[in-house]
């Protein structure tokens, strides 16, 4: 990683100082080196700033894993800017409350984001002022002017990426360059990455795990990433084969999905040598027939977009995993956590409670919205996570529960409210309530509870239908009962633990 003294604290600074002919990324077959890297991302930023764009200007990134997305990224965190990581597959309406939410000045579109870009109108986010598609991003690489990475006070907002997380519906985390480089540095020192590991990069960069232990973590050891924009069993397998994959973090999704899958051995997974879960509980089914398969034990971790995201991963020690199956394992370094009973207190040991988080990677807060902000962070700077955990005699920690109603799908956060608020706007609906149910391959599914207007029929794909309009695919419900009443308690809150 570069030293203080040659990039101070810009994140962007994770690119520099590598050897220039080692390859940083593989996308879509083209590597690229850290020379080129470098030289691309500073003629991009000097083309930014060529348009206007400047300090603490908001720029969404609308592309899938690949090169156009580690340029931008770099190129604008680099100079100073704002980088907004949006989901391209998500709706038109959902992209244009983030894009205006944010106040974004410039959105870089990827080739494959085109299609999403066409259907929303540039009428309906008025602060958009340069929309830079995969041709004028490349024009850019070709003429643009070097320049390097600015000088930044490590408290700087770097990213804001939305999440449902832990204070309702979808905000945008800010988070600055020493959130997200300090928790780069503990996630390295706790499960040791090197510069000639070759990593599999399919996590999604809109989302933190992608962007931040997958992307930011290969970016500053000087290792070598594949970058994969959708996740598929079969081609997976043929690129850990072919290219002789070290390094796998993956949702728990897709480590079932390798486990159930033919050709999965010993031999065909031999050059695995870490492979990391998180973002959703790893069943511990799927988990066993992986090892006995082909041998990889996962290194299970915790942690949630407002702590960067790392708070806690599996101990390894010489290289294999010594936590227990079903902990998440230990806190990484530098970062505090408390086990908090409802009465404030610290739980008694072997007790259940709260996870509360305090460390340079504990975010900044809900972009303009002090109210959510002051629910999840103390006064004192405790980031209160609404997991609930419990610590074994080693100091192990194992989830056993949510406090809050967060439904979490293949990785990705869905909070019931949102959903709600969608499905409520069917005219046939009278009352609704969402929670999250098993799902043997996604972890956790949508399921949705109505109570039809009076005189109404409603059928099953009706509501499903009419969620997808304003829903992303994973947001949408995919079960919905028809009941008569909603369990309510005596302040008319819809009792959800009744419902599951």
């Amino acid at each position: 990683m570069p030293t203080s003294e040659t990039v101070p604290d810009n994140l962007a600074g994770i690119i520099v100082g590598h050897a220039a002919e080692k390859v940083a990324i593989i996308s879509r077959g083209r590597p690229t080196t850290y020379g080129e890297l470098v030289g691309q991302v500073r003629r991009f930023r000097g083309g930014l700033q060529g348009i206007g764009v400047t300090r603490g200007d908001r720029v969404a990134i609308m592309a899938a894993n690949g090169r156009h997305f580690a340029v931008a990224y770099l190129a604008v965190v680099g100079m100073g800017a704002v980088a907004v990581p949006l989901n391209a597959t998500a709706t038109p309406t959902e992209l244009e409350r983030e894009i205006n939410e944010v106040g974004a000045k410039a959105v870089v579109v990827g080739p494959s984001a085109a299609p999403s870009w066409a259907r929303i109108s540039g009428t309906a986010v008025p602060t958009v002022e340069h929309v830079l598609t995969a041709d004028k991003v490349d024009d850019m690489l070709r003429t643009g002017a070097e320049a390097p990475e600015a000088h930044v006070h490590p408290d700087d907002l770097a990213v804001l990426i939305f999440t449902s997380g832990t204070a309702g519906a979808p905000r945008a985390a800010m988070l600055s360059h020493a959130n997200l480089l300090s928790n780069i540095r503990s996630t390295i020192a706790a499960t040791p990455m090197h510069a000639d590991d070759l990593s599999f990069g399919v996590l999604p960069m809109f989302h933190i795990f992608g962007l931040n232990v997958m992307f930011g973590c290969v970016m500053a050891t000087g290792g070598t990433i594949v970058l994969v924009e959708r996740f598929d069993p079969a081609s997976a397998l043929e690129t850990i084969v072919d290219r002789g994959v070290t390094v796998m973090a993956g949702a728990p999704a897709m480590w079932a999905a390798l486990a159930q899958m033919p050709g999965v051995d010993r031999v065909s997974m031999s050059t695995v040598r870490l492979a990391v879960t998180g973002a959703a509980k790893m069943p511990e089914d799927m988990a066993s027939l992986l090892e006995s398969k082909s041998g990889i034990v996962l290194a299970e971790g915790y942690g949630l977009t407002e702590a960067s995201p790392v708070v806690t991963t599996a101990r390894i020690v010489d290289g294999a995993v010594s936590s227990p199956r079903g902990s998440i394992g230990v806190p990484v370094g530098g970062v505090t956590i408390r086990i908090v009973d409802e009465a404030g207190d610290d739980a008694l040991p072997g007790d259940e409670g709260e996870i509360w988080v305090k460390g340079p990677n504990v975010f900044g807060g809900y972009w303009h919205d002090d109210e959510a902000t002051s629910r999840v962070l103390t006064p004192d700077g405790w980031l209160r996570t609404g997991d609930i955990a419990v610590a074994d005699d080693d100091g192990n920690l194992f989830i056993v529960d949510r406090a809050k109603d967060l439904i979490i799908v293949s990785g990705f956060n869905v909070y019931p409210a949102e959903v709600e608020a969608v499905v409520a706007e069917h005219p046939g609906v009278r009352a609704c309530a969402v929670v999250g149910v098993a799902h043997p391959h996604t972890g956790e599914a949508v399921k949705v509870f109505v109570v039809a207007a009076p005189g109404v029929h409603l059928d099953e794909e009706s509501i499903i239908e009419h969620s997808r309009k304003k829903l992303s695919r994973y947001k949408c419900p995919t079960k919905v009962q028809f009941v008569d009443e909603l369990p309510l308690n005596v302040t008319g809150k819809v009792l959800r633990r009744a419902l599951r």
